[in-house]
């Protein structure tokens, strides 16, 4: 193989996230007596993208991101409520998501025969290692690097030089990282001097400021590029 060691994303890369998130929400708000619109939907989504982004820049800390978020969501109509408490009900709803995007059970399990795979994840680990476990991916990774145990995150050099460590005689040019987003995932391949591969599903225009080694549409273009 052109790569010998594959960095994965899990959430939107081998995870649904954005179907576990909608379930998470739904089953959250019911518990409360409360109706998710779309409307509210999408604004809480907001709410957390830009979280995740002032995460990522190194503005906020993980706990801020997610221990906060139902307290800024609600502020915006005009209510108080215990964010804290409303983040662990919804964390406890959310580790019950791990439906597969696509074929990447398959695709995975054909490329760890291959390589050595290893998870790269902003998140918290608790939730990531269940939703891995629980969708059967977790054995064929050899280890899983999430943002809260190494004191860092993506796209930040020093989580890429603490993944780095984990690995047995790694080679940076026989490295690269898959993952959805550009200003986490691709980024931080950059910064980190790998080659990068963006999951663009949508076939979204790739900016400017940030340019993916490749760029796929399913999973399963791995194979022609990794080969």
């Amino acid at each position: 193989m052109r790569y010998k060691t594959l960095l994965f994303d899990v959430d939107d890369t081998l995870l649904d996230f954005q179907a576990a998130e909608k379930q998470a929400l739904h089953a959250l708000f019911q518990t409360e007596g409360l109706t998710l619109t779309s409307e509210l939907e999408q604004t809480y989504k907001k709410i957390n993208q830009e979280r995740w982004q002032a995460f990522e820049q190194g503005q906020m800390s993980r706990e801020e991101v997610v221990n906060g978020r139902f307290g800024a969501f609600f502020a915006r109509y005009g209510r108080q409520v215990d964010s804290l408490s409303f983040e662990r009900k919804y964390r406890e709803f959310l580790n019950e998501g791990h439906q597969l995007l696509g074929n990447s059970r398959q695709v995975i399990a054909e490329l760890a025969k291959q390589a050595d795979l290893y998870v790269v994840t902003n998140g918290v680990s608790k939730t990531q290692m269940k939703r891995l476990n629980d969708a059967k991916l977790l054995p064929y990774f050899k280890e899983v690097i999430v943002s809260e145990a190494t004191g860092y995150q993506k796209p930040m050099r020093e989580f890429f030089d603490y993944t780095f460590k984990k690995i047995p005689n790694l080679k940076k040019s026989q490295t690269v990282i898959i993952g959805d987003s550009l200003t986490s995932d691709i980024q931080g391949g950059v910064n980190a001097g790998i080659d990068t591969i963006w999951f663009n599903p949508k076939a979204l225009p790739t900016p400017v400021t940030i340019q993916p080694t490749y760029r796929i549409q399913q999973l399963e273009e791995l194979y022609e590029i990794l080969s």
